[in-house]
């Protein structure tokens, strides 16, 4: 729309469910937009450097700013434009100067990490909570010593080296973000190494721990059995609608079942709570991690040996539903801790996390001659580096390598001269 702006225009607009914008007749470029919740800005449009038109603010509203004053303002801008100023390039140069790392994580790199990764909210609080004394400080001044200077803190706070990484890591991410959307020049964290840390911790089940293990499991089953019967018995002396029966080789919940497919298959925690039933395919014993759902953001194919299999058969006549391990309403499963710890503390394990079951998968594939990088497709590891912390469980190999060096003997050596 185009027409002479007036006060009285101004007074006399009333918004729409968009923003619509008024082209003053009387100074070419000077203008105002109304947005939906009925604020008037005024504007110029002009055209930059490139080509391209744009609409940069005069940081001025109706009525706080008479139109007379808003276009005396806008005059002396289309006039700096014309002689070759940019005024949205001079307000990205202002902003990029300021933009702190606290508002940096709430404008743009929140919504970035919500859209390509998996776990958003731990990584903005662990943002949050280790640079908390650095949210304020433009992102700009950031310097491989500022950096430095606030891990030698944490070292002294007897914060541990890996939690350390971890934090740095997480920076690390935010800077190439930034740096790739052209917010800061250079990467500040180019010259910082990570620290040392103690080799990774390799925990797998001895036989007489995994037999400890599956032995807790059939109990647990019996005694939810044996408690399910009995709320029946006292339901049905009180008329009182039965629970459901709990059918001969039906799992009575989601524990068991998870168990022994994380046995079997190496999967973290957070790709079986996430697994839907589109992704296991029973005739063809494999089931598929899709990209959404794994760390590595990388699809992978795992095949299903006899008992996982079983368990997923077996689990699959009972369950209903997209979810392959869902929660009461429906949606995956979010909260198993209570379970699994009652359950390693009646199987008498120490120091045995869930993620320790992936661990135990894959340190037996590599006891059981299966190849590094074998093993490395099947745990969905980006690189060989993290697959080869299971490297040391397989000595006879290493042996057979060197077995196959062959170098003469002194006494081959002398019948070849003689």
């Amino acid at each position: 729309m185009r027409a002479k702006i007036t006060r009285e225009l101004l007074r006399s607009l009333e918004p729409k469910s968009a923003a619509f914008d008024i082209n003053d007749s009387e100074l070419r470029g000077f203008g105002v937009r109304v947005t939906p919740s009925g604020s008037i800005g005024y504007c110029v449009r002009y055209y930059r450097p490139d080509g391209k038109q744009t609409r940069q603010s005069l940081g001025k509203s109706f009525p706080a700013t008479s139109v007379s004053d808003a276009r005396e303002a806008a005059r002396i801008l289309l006039g700096q434009i014309a002689s070759g100023e940019d005024p949205a390039a001079v307000a990205r140069k202002k902003r990029r100067a300021t933009l702190t790392l606290r508002a940096f994580i709430a404008e743009q790199y929140r919504e970035w990490l919500a859209t390509n990764t998996q776990t958003p909210d731990a990584t903005e609080k662990r943002l949050l909570a280790a640079f908390a004394a650095e949210l304020d400080r433009p992102l700009l001044e950031f310097t491989g010593w500022i950096i430095e200077k606030w891990r030698s803190k944490r070292l002294k706070a007897g914060r541990a080296h890996a939690t350390i990484n971890r934090d740095l890591t997480a920076l690390g991410g935010l800077f190439s973000r930034a740096l790739e959307w052209k917010l800061i020049d250079t990467h500040p964290m180019d010259s910082v190494k990570s620290l040392q840390e103690p080799d990774a911790r390799v925990r797998w089940l001895s036989e007489d721990e995994e037999l400890r293990l599956r032995a807790a499991l059939a109990a647990r089953e019996a005694r939810e059995r044996a408690g399910r019967a009995s709320a029946n018995e006292w339901r049905a002396a009180r008329r009182y609608d039965l629970l459901p029966n709990l059918t001969p080789g039906a799992y009575c919940d989601h524990l068991q079942p998870m168990v022994l497919l994380s046995l079997n298959t190496g999967m973290r925690q957070g790709e079986t709570l996430k697994l839907r039933w589109d992704a296991v395919d029973l005739e063809r014993a494999i089931l598929t991690v899709r990209g959404a759902t794994a760390k590595s953001r990388r699809v992978r194919h795992i095949p299903l040996n006899p008992e996982a299999l079983a368990t997923l058969t077996q689990w699959r006549a009972q369950a209903s539903g997209g979810v392959v391990f869902p929660g009461a309403d429906g949606e995956p499963l979010t909260e198993i801790k209570t379970a699994w710890g009652n359950l390693v503390k009646a199987a008498a394990l120490v120091d045995f996390t869930w993620h320790d079951m992936r661990h135990d998968f894959a340190s037996k594939l590599v006891m059981a001659g299966v190849d590094l990088n074998t093993v490395r497709e099947l745990l969905g590891h980006a690189d060989l580096k993290m697959t080869l912390r299971y490297a040391h469980l397989a000595p006879e190999h290493k042996a057979l390598a060197v077995a196959k060096l062959t170098r003469p003997t002194a006494r081959a050596a002398g019948v070849a001269n003689g």
